[in-house]
């Protein structure tokens, strides 16, 4: 049967789509920004105490991790990491093939509680496992490295490579003197690491076909920092302290920086690039920090005023999803469930008068 003309939606002609989309684009063009902040975090240059093993695991050698930490007060996007380490003597940058970063919460987050009494305590120690959502790795374009030889010649006063022990076997006193080729390896993230606010320790590891990476140390930031720990995977997942536990030297911290922005909606865009603030918890949103909901509200466009009809509204739900999934930000599949879902919705329909007719 043929629906009554007056129940149908009205469609939006080229013209008047084509207006949408130019007042929009304007409109995201001009919108200023969240209030914005950027965050910067050092434990400051080597400093010659110690250097320790952090390796990526291959055949034949197992996995090192080194771990210090660093604090956050607010929510943060982290864009960028720097890191100091020695290579062999000799040893190319160019030697260097892999890098992975891990976060780690402070235990007993992310953790088995009470722990399993292998090391001298956990408290203050990383958790057992690593924030899952902010691992990054080279190998599967998650982060990109560059890698500076600083010195060709950096000695250390001691280092920790393998003896990592149970107790009560983990005070060895370290392995002696290390001299080698000290380099910074800066990351980039792809995408960047989004952490609420709380207390983090931040893992790199490294694979280089010319041996070794060791971790340099570096002067303890201010309170409230916790030292560096270390652990292999005879240990795991338990942590030892480099300077209490092993070498009975004192509290080391490594070298390390981190640099990013505020992040206040956990978007996943930068405040000072964010055209949408306060963009609900888990909406998809463009590299405007922009929800399709923020775009297209319900109550009007968001140039002003309400929308002229139901049609309007669907028109201006399908032209801005249509770009969404240009963009890869969404499937055609959901496309069409949330053009389906304005087309069912009361946005943009007139309300109803107390006889059932639309108000004029």
């Amino acid at each position: 049967m043929k629906t009554p003309r007056t129940h149908r939606a009205p469609l939006i002609d080229l013209a008047a789509s084509l207006a949408f989309s130019l007042s929009l684009t304007a409109l995201l063009a001009l919108a200023p920004p969240a209030s914005a902040g950027t965050f910067s975090f050092s434990t400051g240059d080597p400093d010659g105490l110690i250097g320790t093993l952090s390796r990526v695991p291959t055949a034949g050698q197992i996995q090192t991790e080194t771990a210090d930490d660093f604090v956050l007060t607010e929510q943060i996007l982290i864009s960028q990491a720097t890191f100091t380490g020695l290579l062999p003597s000799g040893a190319s940058p160019s030697s260097i093939t892999n890098v992975q970063i891990e976060i780690y919460r402070v235990f007993p987050n992310d953790s088995t509680n009470p722990p399993s009494g292998n090391v001298p305590t956990r408290d203050n120690s990383p958790a057992d496992n690593e924030f899952a959502s902010a691992t990054r790795d080279s190998s599967d374009g998650s982060l990109s490295f560059d890698v500076v030889l600083v010195n060709p010649s950096f000695a250390v006063a001691n280092s920790v490579v393998n003896g990592i022990n149970k107790s009560p076997n983990q005070l060895t006193g370290g392995e002696g003197p290390v001299t080698g080729a000290e380099v910074m390896i800066t990351v980039t993230f792809n995408p960047p690491i989004l952490l609420p606010a709380d207390h983090y320790f931040f893992r790199p590891a490294v694979l280089s076909t010319s041996g070794d990476f060791l971790w340099l140390s570096a002067p303890a930031p201010v309170a409230p920092d916790l030292e560096t720990w270390i652990r292999n995977d005879n240990i795991a997942p338990d942590w030892l302290r480099v300077g209490t536990d092993i070498t009975g030297q004192g509290p080391f911290n490594a070298s390390f920086s981190l640099t990013g922005d505020t992040d206040a909606d956990g978007d996943g865009v930068p405040d000072s690039l964010d055209q949408c603030p306060d963009t609900p918890a888990g909406s998809i949103v463009n590299a405007n920090g922009c929800s399709i909901d923020q775009l297209v509200p319900c109550e009007g466009p968001i140039s002003g005023g309400t929308w002229k009809n139901h049609g309007q509204y669907v028109s201006a739900i399908a032209h801005v999803s249509k770009t969404f999934r240009q963009q890869g930000l969404i499937s055609g599949r959901e496309r069409g469930h949330i053009v389906s879902a304005a087309a069912r919705s009361d946005c943009g329909k007139k309300a109803k008068g107390p006889h059932g007719h639309g108000h004029h």
